[in-house]
């Protein structure tokens, strides 16, 4: 399928709303647990994509379409979310999230970005020269890679409750 920013933009300004559906009211046990190890729980990945919206894809963004000569990007801390959530509820982490999605959707809408707009280069610290369209296509398969572990984590806190089915549920497997 071809990049469309109309429909990236449709995806991503849903992307709050349907964290949202999925966590809010639920469980301290439910939104805290993951898959072991060094896995996320569903609280962390809403954390972590709080500081995306704080960090990566709009200022990523304005240093491509920046005419200046620094098209540098700054490393991503994909851990942040651990130290920037302490102390938060979910319902902070949510609305915080949502009012970030809004703002930055309204940023990203404001700059009326053309073909040519999609084509101009920044670079990325581990991948070297990447485009303004695939950030922007990243932006949309991050979000929906987060949904998808979301509702990973969720369904695999009733793995051992599933008994026989678990064979054929594959998001338990």
């Amino acid at each position: 399928m071809e990049f469309s920013l109309t429909e990236s933009i449709q995806i991503l300004e849903k992307t709050p709303s349907v964290i949202e559906s999925l966590l809010k009211g639920l469980p301290k046990a439910w939104l805290h647990t993951n898959e072991g190890g060094d896995t996320w729980s569903p609280y962390d990945i809403v954390g972590h994509l709080i500081h995306g919206e704080k960090t990566d894809w709009i200022s990523r963004t304005e240093i491509i379409l920046d005419d200046g000569k620094n098209k540098i990007f700054e490393p991503f801390d994909r851990f942040a979310q651990f130290k920037n959530s302490t102390g938060k509820t979910l319902e902070q982490l949510l609305n915080e999230f949502s009012m970030l999605r809004r703002e930055n959707i309204q940023k990203l809408k404001a700059l009326n970005l053309v073909d040519e707009d999609l084509k101009k280069q920044g670079i990325h610290p581990e991948f070297g020269p990447v485009t303004l369209k695939q950030l922007l296509a990243t932006w949309v398969t991050h979000d929906l890679g987060h949904i998808s572990q979301i509702t990973r984590v969720l369904a695999k806190n009733y793995k051992d409750e599933a008994g026989p089915w678990t064979k054929y549920i594959s998001i338990l497997q």
